[in-house]
């Protein structure tokens, strides 16, 4: 087995996040999904983010913002991803390497422009995201550096990422080199939309090649078609090793072999964004994985993540995330 260098090697959209505030009559007038996910052109990209207001600009994308919560925790991760040789591009590659995170992936140097993501925040803190993948979906096969994924305890991959066959064969091909070096494949369904688009191909994912899943309730009840969270968790269950479902202010309900642990969730004085939430609970329970420790303290280090990034604006830390857990006592 290769030498363990990584706590994670994530794979998924390269993108830099657009967040502004916005209220449901703008949302309306945009023919925007609340709270949803949706997949739009460059002519789009470019109307809806001329009708925004003021927004603050940051990389993100939901499995690089996971590696970045991971690197502020004092673990150490790796991101596969595409971008094109373009500011956006430059911007995105500079904040990754800025954290300490290796990006072996090839940069391009022609084709469609970096990917972005328009994040509109409603008072009520619900985030309703409109994305132009660009260059993200086309990551392929050559992109994977398997010395990466075997010195990688857990590969990860984002659900948004799987639309572009290119980059399903990424995901399955670092897969298989993960399986081989007896290492953690992991997957999050990142959004009801894309369980919706690939809910049998997700499935067969869980059932034949993922060791840990990471969902929010209404991705599970999607993913089993059903509207009972007990019988989406025991069908669950039966098909996955480890799982971590989040259940917003209700905490989270983590299995492992077999059993199930509830998790509550960190009180917030006031949650302003709820953009990332997932993606840092998921950063601090990969954490906690990846250093062997009990499901409830993995549980319990994503919630902490998860509370900080849903106090402010933004899908990234504000603060290190190593010092806060030290804090807490975790």
């Amino acid at each position: 087995m290769s030498e363990l260098k990584f706590d994670v090697a994530g794979i998924g959209n390269a993108l830099v996040d657009v967040i502004a505030n916005a209220d449901d009559a703008f949302l309306s007038a945009q023919s925007i999904q609340k709270g949803g996910m949706t997949l739009i052109d460059a002519d789009r990209a470019d109307a809806l983010y001329g009708a925004m207001g003021t927004a603050i600009e940051s990389s993100g994308g939901s499995c690089a913002n996971t590696i970045a919560g991971l690197a502020s925790l004092g673990g150490t991760g790796a991101f596969f991803g595409k971008v094109k040789k373009d500011q956006l591009g430059d911007v995105f590659v500079h904040d990754i390497k800025t954290l300490g995170v290796a990006f072996p992936s090839k940069i391009a140097t022609g084709g469609v422009p970096t990917g972005r993501c328009l994040v509109l925040v409603t008072p009520d803190a619900e985030r309703s995201m409109s994305t132009f993948l660009g260059a993200a979906q086309n990551l392929t096969p050559d992109d994977i550096d398997a010395d990466v994924i075997k010195a990688s305890a857990v590969t990860y991959m984002e659900g948004y990422l799987w639309d572009q066959q290119g980059a399903k064969d990424a995901f399955l091909k670092a897969a298989k080199i993960a399986r081989e070096a007896g290492r953690v494949v992991s997957l999050t369904l990142s959004d009801s939309f894309c369980v919706d688009r690939f809910r049998s191909e997700f499935r067969n994912l869980v059932k034949n090649e993922i060791d840990l899943l990471f969902a929010n309730e209404s991705e599970l009840l999607s993913l089993y078609e059903t509207t009972s969270f007990d019988d989406a968790l025991a069908q669950l269950r039966k098909e996955c090793k480890h799982a971590a479902v989040t259940r917003s202010a209700n905490g989270a309900v983590i299995l492992a072999d077999g059993e199930a642990h509830k998790v509550a969730a960190d009180k917030v004085e006031k949650v302003v964004d709820t953009t990332g939430a997932g993606d840092l609970f998921a950063a601090g329970f990969l954490y906690g994985f990846a250093r062997q420790m009990s499901p409830v303290k993995c549980g319990q280090y994503g919630a902490m993540a998860a509370a900080e990034i849903i106090s402010h604006y933004g899908p990234r830390p504000l603060v290190s995330l190593k010092e806060l857990a030290a804090q807490k006592g975790l």
